[in-house]
């Protein structure tokens, strides 16, 4: 069995993986909901998929979004990789799609569909056109997923497969994944683990001694700040890209280390 097509599939190799078991120190927190939250379902569009071949080393580097290997961050292979129309520069990053297989019925599986979290990013290839195997080339809407998740909508044969999809909630399982990397006064924080919109728009982080700080978009949901925040506990603040905002107090104890992952409060999803 092997993919129906060359698939131009970018892949970032910087991506830090979960390396420390996750570990709960979160103390208490709140949350505020924007006047103007999303729907939890949005309507049925028009797209087209593929996939790329099982043990693909894809899985284990993470992709475009950083998250490390999909597995051990609790992805598995309920993935995608959007298209560049799609893939908003990376801040599309968690958000979850179902998808449905239509049209064709010689390969759907009849009344069948899946849920999937963006983790990668499919290139464009502009040594084809978007109609003659540039499948992720703008303007098209363009999901690549793994074969194990597109087997469950439709027969491998069909390669290139008109589908449809809609923006749902995401749902996960425990709380919102802190992994702390950097050195000195470099920090870093990939957010993992997502419910709710599942992409995040904003982040604050606060040391006991100090105030809240903004964090900057590195790349995909890999989070950087430039501030003294050693032996000291940390709390943090995530806004979703429906506005909703949720403050985790002490999540890491003042004597975190790089390297460690650790959980703090949960959207509702």
């Amino acid at each position: 069995m092997s993919p129906s097509l060359p698939l131009h599939f970018l892949l970032f190799t910087l991506a830090a993986a979960l390396t420390s078991p996750v570990t709960s120190h979160f103390s208490s927190a709140t949350s505020s909901p924007s006047p103007e939250v999303a729907p939890s379902l949005s309507e049925w569009r028009s797209a087209r998929a593929t996939y790329y071949a099982a043990a693909d080393p894809r899985d284990a580097v993470g992709g475009a979004c950083g998250y490390g290997d999909l597995v051990k961050a609790g992805y598995g292979m309920a993935t995608v990789g959007l298209s560049e129309a799609l893939f908003e520069r990376g801040m599309i990053c968690g958000a979850c799609f179902q998808l449905r297989c239509v049209e064709d019925l010689r390969w759907c599986i009849p009344g069948t569909s899946i849920i999937v979290t963006v983790t990668n990013f499919c290139a464009p290839n502009y040594g084809f056109t978007a109609e003659g195997g540039g499948h992720c080339n703008p303007p098209n809407k363009h999901f690549v997923l793994p074969i194990e998740a597109f087997e469950k909508i439709a027969i491998w044969k069909a390669g290139n497969m008109p589908v449809q999809y809609r923006r749902i909630k995401c749902r996960k399982e425990g709380g919102i994944r802190y992994t702390v990397s950097g050195f000195g006064i470099y920090l870093s924080v990939l957010i993992s683990n997502v419910a709710g919109a599942g992409d995040v728009s904003a982040v604050k982080i606060k040391g006991s001694r100090t105030g809240w700080l903004s964090m900057g978009r590195n790349w995909g949901q890999n989070w950087h700040i430039n501030a003294d925040l050693n032996n000291q506990a940390l709390s943090f603040e995530v806004t979703s890209s429906d506005g909703v905002t949720i403050t985790s107090y002490n999540v890491a104890p003042k004597d975190w280390n790089f390297g460690q992952t650790f959980e703090g409060k949960q959207f509702e999803s």
